[in-house]
């Protein structure tokens, strides 16, 4: 048993590298305040940028990263790592209504990752929140609607 006052440790391979994580986050602030300095800066812009884009979205730490849900569906995910933070999930709906926007970036495995190198594309990130928050909900078509016959 962990002593209470110290934090929850897992290892887990990162690449080749053996890390130590911090598994036992209480809320958003204290998952960013855990980060390296330079990356809290991006994560609080990622944050806004949800945030700004699905404010009635409930803020939490579930599977330890920051995430949003909406009416109890699940909507959106981040996460900082050594050289880039993720967005979670890029769905295959996502990945093919943003797929101009994303082609710079990495998508593997229903993931975003966005380099720490390059600026916050707050707007994508904003435009992304709200997609999800409408297909979580259910009420994104996955192609137009064909006209309706006219019955006889």
């Amino acid at each position: 048993m962990r002593h209470p006052s110290r934090p929850a440790l897992r290892t887990f391979l990162l690449g080749s590298e053996q890390v130590r994580a911090r598994t036992d986050f209480k809320s958003v602030n204290e998952y960013i305040a855990s980060q390296p300095v330079a990356v809290q800066a991006v994560l609080e812009r990622v944050r806004s940028a949800i945030r700004k884009a699905v404010p009635g979205a409930d803020e939490m730490i579930s599977y330890q990263i920051p995430a949003y849900k909406l009416q109890g569906r699940r909507v959106l995910y981040f996460a900082g790592w050594k050289h880039h933070y993720s967005l979670y999930p890029a769905t295959d709906r996502v990945v093919e209504a943003f797929k101009g926007d994303l082609a710079p970036y990495e998508i593997k495995k229903a993931t975003i990752r966005f380099p720490l190198s390059r600026p916050v594309p707050v707007k994508l990130i904003e435009r992304i929140a709200k997609f999800r928050a409408k297909e979580a909900a259910g009420s994104v078509k996955t192609k137009p609607a064909s006209p309706k016959k006219k019955k006889r």
